[in-house]
C-alpha cells in the first residue's frame, strides 16, 4: 500500500516539475523571473532583524516568496526545479494523506510576506494539492521597508532604496507611520534632493535628519493632501502617494521654466492630471481637443462644462478664499492699463496671486526689446512680492494662449477694449467672444476707465451658468459685503418661480438681496435693472446658445459688454 502511495506521488513529482518548466518558460517570454528570493539577501538590502517573537499561525502560500536556503529549488510558486528532489518530495506527499498530515513548517514573516526557514518541500506539496494555507511557527522580522506579496527583483531594488533612504533621514523613527513607498528606484534620489533644497531654506546650523522632518511635514504633507482631496490616485492607478509627489515636483519644475510663473503645487498637479490622467474620459479629451487643435475649429469649440471650475474650486480651497489666482493679459498699451489695475486692486483684496501672461505675434518678438519692456514695467506695477508670480510670454493665438494659461486660474481680467460687434461677421471674429466661450474660468471683462466694483446686479435665469453667477456673486456680497441684486426676466412671467432657487440659495446664506421680475427685452431690462440699483458690476452666465447660433443670433452677454458702462462677471 506504502509503496502505491510513493509511486503516486512519484507521478504527482513529475506532473509539478512540468509544471515548474511551463512556469518559467512563460515567464522568460514575458521578460519576468519565477525565482524565490533569498532571504539572506533581502535581509541585508532592506536592513531587516529578527525579533523574539514566534507564534504558530495559518500561512497563506500566496505570500510565501523566498527561503532560507532553498531558494534556488522551487520556483516562485514553489513547484520543484530539481530532479534529485523526487524521493524526499514523494515521501512528503506520501505523508500528507496520513491522519495526522503534516508538521507545521518554520518561517520568517517580514510585513506581508513569509520566507521558509524549514519546510519547503511542505510548501511545495500544499501548493500541488491546491491548499490555500499551510500552518507554521512563524518569528517576526523588522524591516524599515515593508514588503508584499508581489515582490519581485525589481520591488526588492526599489525596498532596498527605501530603507536606505530611511535609514539616512531617520524619518521612520520621528513619523512610525511613515509610507514614502516608490514604484521607481531611482525617485529617492528626487526626495533626497527636495530635502537637501529645504535644508539650505532653512538656513545654517541644520541637520540634514532635522531638514527631513520638517520637509516632511511641511513640504510632503502638505503636497499629499491635494493628492488625496482631488483623488489623484484614481487618475493613476498603480502609482503610489509618493510617486504622484516626485511626478508634481518635477512637473512643476518643468512648467515653470517653460512658462515663467512660480506655480502653486496644486496648479502643477492640475496640469499633471489634465495632460497624464489614465481616466478613459480624459484620455477621450485630450484626443478629441488634439483633433480640434490639429482643424483649427477655435471659434466653434464649447469649452469646459459648466461648472466644472466651481469643482475644482472646492477640491483645492483652503478657508473662504475664492480667487487665489488672477491672470491678467498684457498687452502693453496704455488703453489695457485700466484692466491691470483692476486685476491688481482684485489681488490685494483676494490676498491672492498675479500671473501676467502677454501673447506675441511670433516667436522672433518674444526676445524683442518691446518685450522685455512689457515684462520690465509689469513686474515695477505689480511690485516683487509673493503676490507677483510673474510674466508668461508665448507666441500664438491671443485667445488661445489666454484659454490656456486660465486653466489653473480662479479670475481672468481682460480689457474690453474691443466687445463682440453686431453683426456675425464681426462676432465671428471676435478675440473677446473666443475668451468667454473657451475660458475654463470666469472672466471679467474691464473697461477703459474700470474700478473696483461697489454694487453687483446678478442677471439670473436658473441655467446652469446662471447657477455659477449666482455662487460667485453670492460670494462677493457675503466676503466683500457688496449689496446684491437680483434680476430675473421673461417675455410671458413666470420669473417668481424662475428667481426662486436663487432667493432660497441667497436665504440659507444668510445673504441679503433685493429682487426684481422683469419682462420684455433681457439685455435692455437687465441694463434697465443696474441703473436702477446703481450697480456697477453685473454678473451673469456665458452664452445660452452653442457656438454657431451664437454667433449668427447674437447673445444678452455680447449686448451687454457693448452697452454696459461697468464692469461684467461672465460665468461658465
Amino acid at each position: 500500500m506504502e509503496n502505491r502511495e510513493i509511486l503516486s506521488a512519484v507521478e504527482e513529482f513529475r506532473a509539478a516539475r512540468l509544471r515548474s518548466g511551463m512556469e518559467q518558460i512563460r515567464a522568460a517570454l514575458r521578460g519576468k523571473s519565477v525565482d524565490l528570493l533569498s532571504y539572506d539577501e533581502v535581509r541585508e538590502k532592506i536592513h531587516a532583524r529578527e525579533t523574539n517573537q514566534r507564534e504558530l499561525k495559518n500561512i497563506p502560500l500566496d505570500a510565501i516568496v523566498g527561503s532560507v536556503g532553498r531558494y534556488a529549488d522551487f520556483t516562485r510558486s514553489f513547484f520543484p526545479r530539481q530532479e534529485k528532489d523526487k524521493e524526499r518530495w514523494a515521501r512528503v506527499r506520501a505523508q500528507a494523506e496520513k491522519s495526522e498530515g503534516l508538521p507545521p513548517i518554520e518561517a520568517y514573516q517580514v510585513g506581508e510576506v513569509y520566507f521558509v526557514i524549514d519546510g519547503n518541500h511542505r510548501v511545495s506539496v500544499a501548493r500541488s494539492l491546491g491548499a490555500k494555507t499551510i500552518e507554521g511557527y512563524v518569528t517576526k522580522v523588522n524591516a524599515s521597508a515593508p514588503l508584499s506579496p508581489d515582490v519581485d527583483a525589481d520591488k526588492l531594488i526599489i525596498a532596498e532604496r527605501y530603507a536606505n533612504f530611511l535609514e539616512t533621514t531617520r524619518l521612520a523613527e520621528t513619523f512610525p507611520d511613515i509610507d514614502l513607498r516608490m514604484t521607481a528606484a531611482g525617485n529617492y534620489r528626487v526626495l533626497h534632493d527636495r530635502i537637501l533644497a529645504h535644508q539650505k531654506w532653512m538656513g545654517a546650523g541644520v541637520s540634514y535628519e532635522e531638514a527631513a522632518a520638517s520637509w516632511y511635514k511641511l513640504v510632503y504633507k502638505s503636497v499629499a493632501q491635494i493628492i488625496r482631496q482631488r483623488g489623484m490616485l484614481r487618475d493613476f492607478p498603480n502609482r503610489t502617494e509618493t510617486d504622484l509627489y516626485v511626478w508634481i515636483m518635477l512637473h512643476r519644475q518643468e512648467l515653470a521654466e517653460n512658462m515663467g510663473w512660480a506655480l502653486d503645487h496644486d496648479m502643477a498637479a492640475t496640469a499633471l492630471v489634465d495632460m497624464f490622467s489614465q481616466k478613459p474620459l480624459k484620455i477621450l479629451k485630450r484626443a478629441v481637443q488634439k483633433i480640434l487643435d490639429a482643424l483649427a475649429f477655435d471659434v466653434f469649440e464649447l469649452g469646459p462644462m459648466s461648472g466644472e471650475w466651481r469643482k475644482t474650486l472646492e477640491e483645492t480651497r483652503r478657508g473662504n478664499q475664492m480667487f487665489r489666482r488672477v491672470l491678467a493679459p498684457i498687452s502693453g498699451q496704455e488703453k489695457h492699463q485700466d484692466a491691470l489695475k483692476l486685476a491688481l486692486a482684485i489681488v490685494q483684496r483676494e490676498k491672492a496671486r498675479i500671473f501676467g501672461v502677454h501673447v506675441c505675434k511670433s516667436e522672433a518678438d518674444l526676445e524683442s526689446a518691446e518685450t522685455k519692456r512689457i515684462e520690465t514695467e509689469f513686474n515695477e506695477y505689480c511690485g516683487r512680492g509673493d503676490h507677483n508670480a510673474g510674466l508668461r510670454v508665448e507666441a500664438g493665438g491671443v485667445a488661445r494662449v489666454i484659454c490656456d494659461s486660465a486653466r489653473w486660474m480662479d479670475l481672468v481680467v481682460v480689457s474690453l477694449a474691443h466687445p463682440p460687434g453686431r453683426k456675425p461677421l464681426e462676432r465671428l471674429r471676435s478675440g473677446f467672444r473666443q475668451i468667454l466661450q473657451r475660458s475654463p474660468c470666469p472672466v471679467l471683462a474691464a473697461p477703459k476707465g474700470a474700478k473696483m466694483f461697489e454694487r453687483a446686479l446678478l442677471a439670473y435665469d436658473n441655467s446652469p451658468a446662471s447657477r455659477e453667477a449666482l455662487f460667485i456673486a453670492a460670494y462677493l456680497a457675503k466676503q466683500w459685503n457688496i449689496p446684491l441684486t437680483v434680476v430675473s426676466v421673461g417675455k410671458d412671467g413666470g420669473q417668481s418661480k424662475t428667481i426662486a432657487p436663487a432667493r432660497q440659495y441667497l436665504e440659507s446664506e444668510n445673504i441679503r438681496a433685493a429682487y426684481l421680475e422683469k419682462k420684455g427685452d433681457a439685455a435692455r431690462e437687465i441694463l434697465k435693472a443696474a441703473r436702477e440699483s446703481e450697480s456697477d458690476l453685473i454678473v451673469m452666465g456665458n452664452y445660452g446658445y452653442q457656438p454657431p447660433l451664437a454667433i449668427f443670433f447674437g447673445s444678452v452677454v455680447d449686448e451687454i459688454l457693448r452697452t454696459f458702462n461697468g464692469t461684467a462677471l461672465i460665468c461658465r
